[in-house]
């Protein structure tokens, strides 16, 4: 299968002038460090600036080069730093305040130019200051630019339900890890051990022993403390199931009691959790309803609240980009190939942007694959029609799916299934 890499995938942005004092500052948690050069890439200072991550700090920088800029007649400033971690982002947050020109430098472009000036591959903060204004003065940066507030706020909920859902992925491996142990036969009974009946099951009878001379009128008197319909065909089936398996478990029985108090911590937590989760989206309802271009993206069927916000988290305002393949790159999604010589080697996606956005995307396009018809229809035709492996023809669709949410924001119309098809023959 072929793919076609994006127009302009390598552009130098170029707005550097002879009038521009470069800096580049190496961010750390307490202490920065500044250098600053011409548009040439020579260096102006002479000597590289510490100063505290505080306001004290942040004013030093500031008379620094107010001097710089006096000192050699420079009237423009363009500063860059290298978007790691959190700690850039008070210090950004305070220069575009200030009207200060903020500028962020790949990471991966720094680390491929650190031996260019000096042919040493040392490392020290000053060193990687100065890399990182070199790399500005050659116009390999991009714009920063503060998001509106909804767009902030989706940011720092959506980071905090990430969190969470970590935690809680985390707690139930730990519970079917505890399940293998004293209780391996429990997945032929319950699939989903987290369905309403399982979790009563957990709460009042979590080991083999505790069944142990039960009834199945017995087990759904136990249920129904947790749940209004216990019993009833399903509810006697599930319980003489149990119960039968119960007799031959070969769950450890060791330390039981204790293992049965940390079974109960781990329920305990992870339904705080859960509840913890639904208060989340729950928020994130409310905030999507005050972001006008969000009842477009609701037209397209199976892209939810968690990845409408996650899209929008991870992008920002859709209205800032002019085509679908800026979403992408933003994303890492854009692709790559290498090739040398007679050797053509393999195109594969960069992976050189926002990984959660990349992460959601991807997911986000699977699920209109298994619930929205058009993707499906278009799914199936790459797959049997154009012989795609399914991998190939969902990547496909998720660039598809970036140019119809580009399209959609910026024609101020809703999905429209005829229009996509048809437009996606045309490209075919």
């Amino acid at each position: 299968m072929k793919f076609k890499q994006s127009d302009g995938q390598n552009q130098r942005i170029e707005r550097i002038t002879t009038s521009h004092l470069v800096v580049g500052i190496d961010m750390a948690k307490e202490t920065h460090v500044a250098q600053a050069t011409n548009f040439r890439g020579i260096v102006l200072s002479n000597r590289h600036l510490s100063f505290k991550n505080t306001h004290e700090g942040f004013e030093k920088l500031q008379r620094w080069l107010d001097a710089l800029q006096q000192k050699h007649r420079l009237k423009s400033l363009i500063i860059g730093m290298e978007p790691t971690g959190h700690y850039w982002t008070n210090l950004a947050n305070w220069l575009v305040g200030k009207g200060v020109n903020v500028v962020l430098v790949n990471p991966a472009t720094t680390k491929r130019n650190k031996e260019n000036r000096d042919n040493c591959p040392s490392q020290s903060d000053p060193k990687d200051a100065l890399v990182i204004a070199d790399v500005v003065s050659r116009g390999y940066y991009y714009d920063y630019t503060r998001q509106a507030l909804h767009f902030q706020r989706l940011r720092t909920i959506m980071s905090d339900r990430e969190f969470w859902v970590t935690n809680s992925v985390r707690l139930q491996n730990r519970i079917v890890r505890w399940l293998d142990i004293r209780f391996p036969e429990y997945a032929s009974v319950f699939k989903d051990w987290t369905c309403p009946r399982s979790m009563a099951t957990l709460k009042e009878f979590p080991s083999p022993s505790d069944l142990s001379g039960q009834s199945t009128e017995g087990v759904i008197t136990a249920w129904r403390k947790y749940m209004k319909r216990a019993g009833g065909s399903t509810g006697i089936q599930k319980a003489a199931e149990l119960i039968s398996t119960a007799r031959q478990s070969v769950g450890d029985t060791t330390a039981l009691r204790e293992a049965k108090h940390d079974l109960q911590r781990l329920l305990e937590e992870y339904q705080r959790i859960v509840n913890i989760l639904e208060q989340i989206e729950k928020e994130l309802v409310t905030l999507l309803g005050e972001i006008p271009l969000v009842s477009q993206l609701r037209s397209v069927k199976g892209l939810g609240t968690i990845y409408i916000a996650a899209i929008l988290s991870g992008a920002g305002d859709l209205k800032q980009y002019a085509h679908g393949r800026q979403l992408l790159r933003k994303a890492g999604l854009n692709l790559a190939e290498s090739m040398s010589g007679k050797r053509k080697g393999e195109i594969v996606i960069s992976k050189r942007g926002d990984a959660k956005l990349r992460k959601y995307m991807y997911l986000a396009t699977l699920t209109l694959v298994g619930t929205n018809p058009v993707f499906r229809q278009l799914h199936e035709n790459n797959v049997q029609v154009k012989h795609m492996s399914k991998q190939q023809s969902v990547f496909k669709l998720l660039g598809k799916l970036a140019r119809i949410l580009i399209g959609m924001v910026q024609s101020g119309e809703k999905f429209t299934p005829e229009k996509t098809v048809h437009s996606y023959a045309q490209a075919a």
